[in-house]
């Protein structure tokens, strides 16, 4: 099918107009004509994504986790203790980002993640896609093709900024996956491919400039509670694109290029070198792996 091979948003708009196609649909049909893979194929290996999700989630309350710097761990068990005990603030939000800070406490327990679009950024679509899913009991199908749609989302920012955080700060990395947990959360709901784009740029927008300062040098902190708030972002924007139409005064691709300007404009020590942030606070600076706050066991 011709046009398939879309490089920005407006290009993907145009296809998914002219063909009557969703954003899942479109990008499904390009990793299928691009890759010269069979439907069932490429379907599968989705699938497979899926199921890995939802594993971490499980994994990260189930399992007694080891983690490599020890300067997070248990958080996500308190906070689904919490939201069990009390009236939650957040409801479906706050139980995604449990998920989602889970994932984190997974990931540095050198547990299976799907990098999405990163590791450090791993927890906030499984956070989004578990909980959501628990509300709303969607089938598989639908939760798939969900994923080839936040795909295109990561594919874009990729193709034309940056999804790493030594490159654009934590902006390109929990900043892109809440774009695309935005994205997938409007199609979910009916959302047409004009309202999930405006989601993912606000959602990219509202974390611009955000850096990257892992303490200790390690993906456990901050870098864990910025995906929960990366997970609150995506629903947020998806709410409100949903609400709206979808009409925003920046299109998605120059909020893409925003991004990766504000990135490179971003000091290389506040670019996942640990040398400044947070990173760079008296009270870590010297940090040593095994002697953070989730190592001491003092207020467990």
């Amino acid at each position: 099918m011709k046009g398939l091979d879309f490089t920005s948003g407006a290009e993907l708009l145009a296809v998914c107009e002219e063909n009557e196609m969703t954003i899942s649909e479109a990008m499904f049909s390009r990793e299928v004509s691009k890759f010269g893979a069979n439907h069932e194929e490429v379907w599968n290996q989705m699938f497979k994504t899926l199921n890995v999700m939802r594993e971490s989630v499980e994994r990260s309350q189930t399992d007694e986790l080891k983690l490599l710097g020890g300067y997070i761990g248990g958080e996500s068990k308190k906070l689904l203790s919490r939201l069990k005990e009390n009236r939650p603030l957040g409801g479906m939000i706050s139980r995604a980002c449990a998920y989602a800070m889970g994932v984190l406490e997974l990931n540095a327990s050198m547990g299976r993640i799907v990098a999405a679009p990163t590791a450090g950024s791993s927890g906030v679509l499984p956070g989004v896609l578990v909980a959501i899913d628990e509300d709303f009991e969607f089938d598989d199908e639908s939760l798939i093709s969900a994923l080839f749609n936040a795909g295109a989302i990561g594919y874009l920012i990729s193709r034309n900024a940056t999804l790493a955080g030594a490159e654009g700060g934590c902006q390109a990395e929990v900043g892109a996956a809440s774009a695309m947990a935005a994205s997938m959360i409007c199609e979910l709901l009916g959302g047409s491919p004009e309202v999930c784009l405006a989601a993912a740029g606000d959602a990219l927008s509202n974390i611009l400039g955000l850096v990257c300062d892992p303490i200790g040098g390690l993906v456990e902190y901050p870098c864990q509670k910025r995906n929960a708030m990366g997970v609150a972002n995506a629903i947020i924007s998806a709410e409100i694109a949903l609400a709206t139409g979808g009409v925003r005064l920046v299109p998605f691709d120059e909020v893409v290029a925003a991004m990766y300007n504000v990135g490179r404009s971003i000091p290389y020590q506040l670019r996942e070198t640990a040398l400044g942030g947070l990173a760079a606070a008296p009270s870590v600076k010297n940090i040593k792996p095994g002697t953070g706050c989730a190592a001491c066991g003092a207020c467990k």
